[in-house]
């Protein structure tokens, strides 16, 4: 786990771990399918709920369906640790197909933020790269849960995420979920 300085962080400096890192999950995956394709499906409620369905994650009020774009909010249902709980992230940034970040709205985390990015590898493929950085509530106790607990959980989360995307993006399964105008 890469910890980075935190951003809008807050609590007066030196006040406890989370006031001066959060986490940073890096992953990258090498996809042979056209970047437009990976970005869409990456955006994707339908391919999301899939990829997510050992959690019984589905979208339950907002953009609850097709392909998520800026400004978009979408509310997430899913067990997580035997407790169900609901997080709420709006599209902040976008730039198609190379880049989008999704931010929580509400939830159960102190902040998370996840970006998405996409860049052609020069042979018909796609390098998919996620920077996923988040915070744990209740202070130190949510430091000491990232460190032990949430990080490698959530990196499991979000690779078998990124594993579901590259088979979908690498076979003719990809016209499920992206709508031939996107």
């Amino acid at each position: 786990m890469k910890r980075r300085p935190s951003i809008g962080s807050s609590g007066p400096a030196g006040s406890g771990p989370e006031a001066t890192t959060v986490p940073r999950i890096e992953l990258t995956i090498q996809i042979a399918a056209p970047r437009e394709r990976c970005f869409d499906l990456a955006r994707s409620v339908e391919l999301h709920t899939r990829s997510t369905a050992s959690t019984g994650e589905r979208a339950i009020a907002g953009r609850t369906s097709g392909l998520l774009a800026l400004g978009d909010e979408v509310t997430w249902r899913a067990r997580h640790f035997g407790v169900w709980q609901t997080l709420t992230s709006r599209i902040t940034a976008y730039e198609r197909p190379v880049y989008f970040r999704d931010s929580m709205v509400r939830g159960a985390f102190a902040r998370l933020d996840h970006e998405h990015h996409f860049a052609e590898d020069g042979r018909g493929g796609t390098v998919m790269r996620d920077l996923f950085d988040f915070a744990a509530p209740f202070g130190v106790l949510g430091w000491v849960a990232e460190g032990l607990i949430l990080t490698r959980y959530l990196r499991r989360f979000l690779e078998a995420r990124n594993r579901e995307i590259k088979v979908v993006a690498e076979s003719d399964a990809w016209r499920r979920f992206v709508p031939p105008t996107a």
